[in-house]
């Protein structure tokens, strides 16, 4: 289906500012709304009329589908320790009670009223640019007046997702986007005191399954709309884009309408979707006749001031191959801020000779760590593995933790992070990296444990729970993982007092992710665990601004609810713009 008109914004344009750093007297910056400048030579004033002939793919059509999608539905969780309630009769009741009897479940009122069981809300976002068969984060809530008293332990049942709003007093779905289901893991971090609710709050981390792709695209502005400029800013976008779409390769941006422009994401980009979309705005539809080159040289000396160096070096990225040896000098600056600029923008290119930049990026300037982190990502060369490796032995848990999670990302099947897949439970990954030992435990994305360093020792005395059937008891350098659950065979293993080889074993007695989070949970908070326990140190932000999900709440605002959202939860409330 067509997008809707959006609602245009017209702020006012970046390039006044632009031209003024042009001409070296740049008095303020008010929303690059206004500026002085002082003198300009005859080159600066030429450079300056060249920049304002030219016209860019941004001038005329706005981004359209960055916000995320909320889908939900109402769900069972089984599996509870005498933790659960029989829900009061509501809408919700019967939205779980109508799926329930759909799918054959035999005495559904009698599964309700078991103290084994809770009625939960739960929801997720499909994020800008899913695709069919990606994994997201599922949170589960138990609503009010429910009289459950915890989720830990729990196991969320399938669960079929969609957008939905109230009507009325009743529940009513759009189609199925998604499915959920896996087990509960209540949140580590809190401990239960500070807030009585935590309990009824939970994630199934990278729980849910997309059944849609989610498209972007460009939605022209009303006054410049017609065919002509749709097919006209299609094709010149394809003169800079192009991607491989089901084996054969073709430009990515597709004109559909008069006002809208489908566009496929190259690799490239797939983990930076608000910077793709930066630089498609920044691709030049109309320059001057001066060309090409004056404009570079314009580019140029936009690129020697940290002002004006990140829109520039967008802009270059924009131009293509032809903008690299700009882009190469500026490697050189003694400026750090313009040496990122220039080295993530030549990350996009291809040009694996920025990632030591990228790298000193990722370690020095806090600001820039996520967006360098991300660049470094795309570098799939011995020049990006050598600077993400040497990030994993970083003081910053942030900066070590994003480092594994682009090299992953980048070859899951690298000897380094390859990691070990326990059962269906989670992923484990012991590197052997210098650096302060760390666990890193994900409560998002998807059940990860990474213990940086081989040495994570448990201390003599411990007794600890993972879950509510398997206890630890640690004596001097061996732990004894024991299992005892109702109608089972006892279980038991002898492991070494090591944190990674405790997790092992927990896992192959049975246990599940949330139970192995506990015990290190347990044994840090008990100073068991020597080694630092961080959750979720992930960099969140791209070009020091926001995260993906920041920029899809903004997008959001910016187009009607009824483009690319639902119009109101289930619950009755306005959509959430936390998309985490």
């Amino acid at each position: 289906m067509t997008p809707p008109t959006p609602r245009m914004h017209h702020p006012a344009s970046p390039r006044a500012c632009l031209l003024a750093t042009a001409a070296l007297a740049v008095a303020a910056f008010v929303g690059c709304a206004e500026s002085a400048i002082r003198s300009q030579s005859p080159e600066i004033e030429a450079l300056a009329k060249l920049e304002a002939g030219t016209r860019m793919v941004g001038d005329y059509a706005a981004p359209w589908g960055l916000s995320a999608k909320r889908i939900e539905h109402a769900a069972l969780v089984t599996g509870l320790a005498n933790t659960g309630s029989d829900p009061p009769p509501g809408p919700q009741r019967q939205t779980l009670l109508g799926d329930m009897q759909s799918r054959g479940v035999i005495e559904p009122n009698r599964l309700l009223g078991s103290p084994s069981t809770a009625l939960v809300w739960v929801h997720g976002y499909l994020p800008p640019g899913v695709r069919k068969g990606d994994r997201f984060d599922i949170h589960l809530e138990v609503p009010p007046d429910n009289e459950t008293t915890s989720l830990e332990g729990g196991w969320l049942m399938e669960t079929r997702l969609a957008e939905m709003a109230v009507l009325g007093n009743a529940i009513r779905d759009g189609h199925e986007l998604g499915l959920a289901t896996g087990p509960v893991l209540v949140d580590p971090v809190s401990d239960g005191t500070r807030d009585s609710k935590s309990k009824l709050r939970a994630r199934v981390p990278g729980g849910g399954i997309s059944l849609t792709d989610r498209e972007l695209g460009l939605v022209l502005s009303a006054e410049h709309r017609s065919f002509a400029m749709s097919k006209r800013l299609g094709d010149w976008i394809n003169r800079r884009f192009h991607a491989v779409i089901k084996g054969s390769k073709r430009g990515v941006a597709t004109p559909r309408t008069d006002r809208y422009i489908a566009l496929d994401v190259p690799p490239v980009y797939r983990h930076n979707l608000p910077r793709y979309l930066r630089v498609v705005q920044s691709v030049a539809v109309i320059e001057p006749p001066e060309g090409r080159h004056a404009r570079l040289q314009l580019l140029e000396r936009q690129l020697e001031d940290p002002v004006t160096a990140p829109t520039a070096s967008l802009r270059l990225e924009a131009i293509g191959k032809d903008a690299i040896p700009t882009l190469r000098a500026a490697l050189d600056s003694k400026d750090p801020e313009i040496r990122f600029a220039a080295a993530e923008a030549l990350a996009y290119l291809g040009e694996s000779v920025a990632a030591p930049q990228l790298a000193e990026a990722a370690r020095t300037l806090r600001s820039a760590r996520p967006a360098a982190l991300a660049a470094l990502g795309v570098l799939d060369d011995a020049n990006g593995i050598d600077a993400l490796q040497s990030l994993l032995a970083s003081a910053s848990a942030e900066t070590r933790y994003g480092a594994f999670r682009a090299l992953w990302k980048m070859d899951r099947n690298l000897p380094l992070v390859r990691g070990e897949r326990l059962g269906d439970a989670c992923s484990m990954h012991v590197l052997d990296v210098k650096g302060p030992p760390l666990v890193h435990v994900t409560r998002s994305y998807r059940p990860e444990i990474v213990f940086f360093g081989t040495d994570h020792p448990v201390a003599d005395g411990l007794r600890a729970e993972a879950g509510s059937a398997i206890v630890v008891v640690v004596e001097g350098r061996t732990a004894r993982v024991s299992r005892f659950a109702a109608g089972a065979d006892d279980q038991s293993l002898e492991v070494d007092a090591t944190a990674d080889a405790i997790v092992r074993a927990v896992i192959e007695t049975g246990g599940t992710y949330p139970d192995a989070v506990q015990f290190l949970q347990q044994a840090s908070g008990r100073h068991a665990l020597s080694s630092r326990l961080a959750f979720d140190a992930v960099p969140t932000e791209f070009d020091g601004r926001q995260s993906i999900h920041e920029e899809a709440s903004r997008q959001a605002r910016d187009i009607p609810a009824d483009a690319d959202d639902s119009t109101a939860s289930a619950r009755g409330e306005p959509l959430a713009d936390e998309a985490s």
